[in-house]
């Protein structure tokens, strides 16, 4: 019985590891067996049979990839803002102080500590009293505006880890602000811009609760397939989350990847 108890007492930590890591990938691969559903009704809730019809035919149903090319927009966009303007923000709390610069900062975070429904409320009436038509355009605004917050925060982290006389040195080489910009500080503060924009890309892309307040009769793709499941959920909706889901576990290895090659790089 020691050895037994020894052993778990030793590994605790990794089967815990484990343990969690695989409650998280649980849900994706259901999603995934049933992308090569065949079901018998509507709902694709049940096994019935092997069949790779969906992956050969992802857009058969009406208004599915329609859908998903407008959240992949509006993703992209509102990354690019998101990310430009959080990474502008993120520099100037970091390097810069000014008066009433504490309350900008509760402020800047504020989002990522309100519930979205009264992010989405209190828009939804700002747009509205504006008279502005609800569309794309509402959408991204909102959405820029809500992934802001977690660039920043990914940024800001970056920054403040970044040895400034790095950029001094650049300086007494005679190097111009804009060459020390994009050829030191740049480059130290791009892991810090990548994450905060694959964040930003990730959250825009499958939120609902904020799309939903402020779309009108634009419908993304989480909203199609919440009104899907209220009549029958297709199996290409597996197939595109499926699809989604590699390309976001490849889009990690190959930054892994890139990060262990780049040690490897540097002189020892």
């Amino acid at each position: 019985m020691d050895k037994p108890l020894g052993w778990l007492r030793r590994n605790a930590v990794v089967i815990a590891g484990l343990g969690t890591l695989a409650y998280l990938i649980l849900p994706n691969v259901v999603v995934t067996v049933f992308s090569f559903n065949n079901p018998a009704g509507r709902f694709n809730y049940a096994w019935q049979e092997f069949s790779l019809d969906a992956w050969k035919d992802p857009c058969g149903v009406a208004d599915l990839c329609g859908s998903l090319s407008l959240s992949l927009q509006i993703a992209l966009w509102a990354t690019i803002g998101a990310t430009v303007l959080g990474t502008a923000i993120a520099f100037a709390m970091v390097r810069y102080r000014f008066r009433g610069r504490g309350v900008v900062n509760s402020l800047i975070f504020l989002p990522m500590a309100m519930p979205e429904i009264v992010m989405a409320a209190s828009l939804l009436a700002l747009f509205l009293n504006m008279g502005i038509q609800l569309g794309f355009w509402t959408i991204l605004i909102a959405h820029v505006m809500f992934c802001l917050s977690f660039v920043v925060a990914a940024v800001k982290a970056r920054v403040l880890s970044m040895d400034p006389r790095l950029e001094e040195a650049a300086r007494d080489l005679y190097a111009g602000p804009v060459q020390t910009f994009l050829r030191v500080t740049l480059p130290i503060a791009a892991p810090g811009i990548a994450a905060g924009a694959l964040l930003s890309f990730a959250l825009s892309f499958d939120d609902f609760i904020i799309t939903n307040f402020n779309s009108g009769n634009t419908v993304t793709f989480p909203m199609f397939v919440w009104g899907s499941a209220q009549r029958g959920t297709p199996v290409q909706i597996n197939v595109i989350g499926t699809a989604m889901f590699v390309i976001a576990v490849l889009v990690v290895l190959a930054g892994q990847w890139a990060g262990n090659r780049r040690k490897k790089a540097q002189p020892k």
